[in-house]
Formats: C-alpha cells, structure tokens, sequence
C-alpha cells in the first residue's frame, strides 16, 4: 500500500495524521512573513512535526487507506499495523525513514527519533498557487530646491503714510466716538430682545419633546428564554456506532443520563448510526477529553475528524 501517499493526501485536509503504533504527524499554520534584509516575501504554510507519543489509533489513516484500496476497515487496519511495525524496525536499526515530500525520520544516539521536513511541499490548502517572492529594494533620491534670493521691498510714501500708527489710532478713536450714541444704546437693547426671545423658543421645543418621548407600552411582550445546545466541531469522540436506531437514542439517553453532551452525527459508510460523547471545536481540547472517557468510561472510544462544509 502506498501509505506515504495516503499521509501526505490527509495532511492536506487535517491537522494531525496518526500511525498507529508509530507515531503522529502534526501541522500548524504559519503566517505569511517578509524578511527585510532579503526583500523577500513568504506566503502562508503548514510547519510540520513529528510526535511519537500521539501511537493510539483514530480511525482516520485505516478509513483513507480502506476507501482507496477498496477493502475492508479491519484489513486495512491490519496493512497500517505492518506497516508501522516496518517503520520501528528501521528505526531501531539506525535508518533513516524517508516519507517522499513529507520529511525524514532518524534516531539519535539518546535514541530520540529526529525529524527534518521536505521543505518542498506546502500543504496548507489556502496558499495554493503562492510561491517566495523577491525584488530589488527600491531607492529614491530626493529632489533638492533651491530658493529664491529675497527681493528688496520698495515702499512709496503714501504707503508709509496709511501705515502710519498714529492714523489707524485716529481712525478707531472716531470711530468709537460714533458708536457711543444713540446708535449704541438701540443696537445693545436689540440683542437683549433677540436672546430673551431665543431663549423661549428653546424652552418651548424642549417641552414638546419631553412630551412626544412620554409614552407607555399597555401590552408589553413577554420575555423569551432560550436554552438550546449547539454542539460545534469537527472533533469527535465516538462511543459506538448502532445498526439499529432505536439502540444508537437510547445510548444517547444513558450518556446524557450520565453528564455527556452526547448525540448523534449521523450514518458511516457502512449504514450504522454513529453515537458520540461529545463535539470539539479544538483539537487538543479534544484529545484530552478522549483520555478522560478511555479512563473512566470507555477504553474503546476513539476521535473522529470530519471536514466542516
């Protein structure tokens, strides 16, 4: 089987990709990022990584390879089992383990198993078609202005005489002279008379509002209180799955009965209705309620990882 295939396949659509018995490989996003010194621009990726410790089976590898070789679960299960207990023998025998555009896996001399990334592909689905780009950096001189010399300024003397202090003091003297009449005594009565009348109308429009906004609602609508559960997530942890209905809702029953967020996501491939404990959103999140229920409840569950629409 063509397993290295199938893995890289898987990477593409999820975040972690189990070898059971073996290990897991892991995929975290990385930004897009621009290096100064270079000048040159990096698109988005999916780093990834190596976890030995991740060796308890999810199903998803064994799925993949039994749709694609057109076999049954249980075989298919069984070709994965080989194929890990392959990988630990070449491992242990100082090999490298190389998973073409993937990375290479070998142990170091604390016999910790050691991984170096392809580099080659990019398996995040968003950045398809991006590629490192870089240019020349781009210099710009700045213009320089020169200003002009500072022309002389020619002042006739009917100009010298309107400038004159003593004129524009003269000026302001009559005019204040003007103003204190009976011009003045009329003009400052005017704007007492303008605010008073102002200063009504004013009033008169806040009281209308005050009016307009008093109001009473007679019948007014009774409250609504909603309490729904709305499960999310495309991390699963599947307790059974029941070619009966009727046995799926009642396990339903007793694990809600018992303090689960249990429910049903629907049917397999096979036509049995699938019966979980609960729906997460994240993965790690996920995994650590997995080995709460393994321990307490049921050895046997597993996680189940579904591509939202």
């Amino acid at each position: 089987m063509h397993f290295t295939t199938y893995i890289s396949d898987l990477l593409y659509r999820y975040e972690c990709v189990i070898i059971p018995g073996f290990g897991a490989f892991l995929g975290h996003r990385v930004a897009a990022r621009h290096d100064a010194e270079t000048h040159t621009f990096f698109p988005p990726y999916k780093r990834l990584s190596f976890n030995a410790q991740l060796t308890q089976n999810d199903g998803l590898l064994a799925n993949y390879a039994a749709s694609a070789e057109s076999i049954s679960y249980a075989e298919a299960l069984q070709h994965v089992q080989h194929f890990a207990a392959r990988l630990n023998a070449d491992l242990q025998a100082g090999n490298e383990v190389v998973f073409d555009k993937i990375g290479t896996l070998s142990k170091n001399e604390a016999g910790k198993i050691n991984f170096e990334p392809a580099g080659e592909s990019n398996f995040l689905t968003e950045a398809f078609g991006l590629a490192t780009y870089s240019f020349d950096a781009v210099t710009r001189a700045i213009p320089v202005v020169e200003e002009p010399a500072a022309q002389p300024k020619v002042v006739t003397l009917e100009q010298k005489q309107r400038n004159s202090p003593w004129v524009k003091y003269a000026a302001a003297g009559l005019l204040a002279v003007g103003l204190s009449g009976s011009l003045g005594f009329m003009y400052f009565k005017d704007i007492a008379d303008h605010n008073l009348a102002e200063e009504q109308k004013a009033k008169q429009v806040v009281d209308q509002t005050i009016q307009k906004a008093t109001f009473t609602i007679e019948n007014p609508l009774p409250a609504v209180t909603l309490n729904v559960f709305k499960p999310k997530g495309n991390y699963h942890l599947v307790a059974g799955a029941f070619r009966v209905p009727e046995n799926a809702e009642l396990k339903v029953e007793e694990l809600r009965e018992a303090g689960y967020k249990a429910r049903l996501i629907g049917t397999n491939k096979y036509g049995l209705h699938q019966v979980v404990y609960g729906s997460y959103a994240d993965r790690d999140e996920a995994a650590k309620a997995l080995r709460e229920v393994r321990n307490s409840d049921n050895p046997n569950a597993w996680m189940l990882v579904q591509e939202l629409d």
